[in-house]
């Protein structure tokens, strides 16, 4: 029924206009900001199960800085153990060569003087060896490496077998922190990976897919138009009606 009084038509058309500006609205925000649930009014349900992902995400982060830092305490004790032990490979034949020549023997001083230069040096590795204020390895015992500095204390300790101990004693130490070294390493790459998959899966849950939403656009676009021409053609259907009255 043609009516002056009511343009049902016009309110129709009016509506779906209206509709499709919301929706309009939402894919043109989703682009904007890459989400399709940006807050609790989209849905609050699934913006809050990925809020608590992302924080749980977050707080793995406390995790990796202190892996890190153990792993680089770990890094450093293994290169200074690089150089004890190449240290107490030379100490060990310069011991041999002090016992065979009885010790004492002139003979046998700069082997000495060359002996205490090592312990020395592994002395100084140990000290050196530090990553953030905390030490990164210890003198494990004082069999052929004194825990003092003293040569003659050092000199005394010249016999292979002393050395061969404290090689046995440095080998068991830095197998220690090598197997620690590892193990973070392990950790730091599970950390990770556990981070990214709870990244992933909030972002799966909030994110939008970009293309469909593209498609979305365009189509409600389109829409839009075709809305405003509706309206317009219900907005005259009045005019139309005069048409009636016309001789």
């Amino acid at each position: 029924m043609a009516s002056i009084n009511t343009n049902y038509g016009a309110m129709v058309a009016a509506q779906h206009f209206a509709a499709t500006g919301r929706d309009l609205d939402k894919v043109q925000n989703r682009i904007t900001t890459g989400l399709k649930i940006a807050n609790a009014k989209d849905n609050g349900a699934v913006w809050a199960v990925a809020l608590t992902q992302r924080a749980n995400s977050k707080a793995l982060d406390a995790n990796l800085n202190n892996l890190t830092r153990q792993q680089a305490i770990a890094d450093v004790g293994l290169a200074a153990g690089d150089t004890i032990m190449a240290a107490l490979t030379e100490m060990k034949a310069l011991a041999a060569a002090i016992e065979a020549g009885g010790g004492n023997v002139p003979g046998t001083l700069s082997y000495r003087r060359d002996y205490v230069a090592l312990w020395s040096e592994i002395s100084a590795a140990v000290t050196a060896a530090s990553f953030d204020g905390t030490a990164a390895i210890a003198i494990p015992g004082t069999n052929g490496t004194p825990a003092g500095t003293a040569d003659t204390a050092a000199a005394a300790a010249a016999t292979a077998a002393n050395v061969q101990l404290s090689i046995d004693s440095w080998a068991s130490n830095l197998q220690t922190i090598g197997t620690s070294a590892k193990s973070y390493e392990r950790q730091l790459a599970f950390t990770q990976k556990l981070q990214d998959a709870l990244e992933a899966g909030a972002g799966n849950l909030v994110d939008a897919d970009m293309a469909k939403e593209s498609a979305k656009l365009t189509a409600l676009q389109t829409k839009q138009q075709l809305g405003v021409q509706a309206l317009s053609i219900a907005n005259n259907a009045s005019s139309a009606l005069l048409g009636l009255f016309r001789g």
